[in-house]
């Protein structure tokens, strides 16, 4: 669906939360959004249960900030900074720095690996896996919400709290060190 239909829907469904209180719409934007924050916090922790887990807890604050009335400027930054946020309350309880544990096995219980068929066209996929734990969590996110969750560099920006062109930047970057990190190990 092109992004401004997708917007226009989003808010619509945001309007129909913020003034209405419904939990429906709340539903179609969770379906909509759940599989994106899963895999983007996936790739964060150690386990699928704590992915699962904070997962849960991002949409729940995600309906406490939406029943607060407050209207939404950009729906994407605000849920994923919300997942931002939890993962890294997650590392400062558990007092221990953010290491993404990527096995065969893990990966395989995410909702779409299609996405990650692509990448081992170039790469074994154990190879792209250990080479993803090495880059900067900015790369990482980066690539994993541009390549992975289909989002454009505008819609990246805000998340990370960078204009659209620096973006740009990171997922060059990003990129080069993964084909860097790859072609090393060959």
């Amino acid at each position: 669906m092109p992004n401004t239909v997708q917007s226009l829907r989003e808010k619509l469904l945001l309007y129909r939360i913020r003034v209405k209180r419904d939990a429906g719409a709340f539903g179609r934007l969770y379906d909509a959004y759940v599989q994106r924050i899963y895999r983007f916090i996936f790739f964060k922790v150690p386990s699928a249960e704590e992915a699962q887990d904070l997962t849960s807890e991002t949409f729940l604050k995600l309906w406490q900030h939406l029943e607060q009335g407050k209207p939404v400027r950009n729906f994407n930054a605000l849920t994923y900074g919300i997942a931002r946020n939890l993962v890294a309350d997650y590392y400062r309880s558990q007092g221990k720095k953010p290491v993404a544990e990527l096995d065969e096995e893990t990966l395989s219980v995410l909702p779409d690996v299609k996405a990650l068929a692509k990448l081992e066209k170039t790469a074994e996929l154990s190879q792209v896996l250990s080479a993803l734990k090495l880059l900067k969590d900015e790369y990482r996110e980066a690539l994993i919400m541009r390549y992975l969750d289909g989002l454009t560099p505008t819609e990246i920006a805000p998340v990370l709290g960078k204009s659209s062109g620096a973006v740009r930047v990171i997922l060059h970057r990003s990129l080069e060190t993964l084909r860097a990190l790859l072609t090393s190990n060959e």
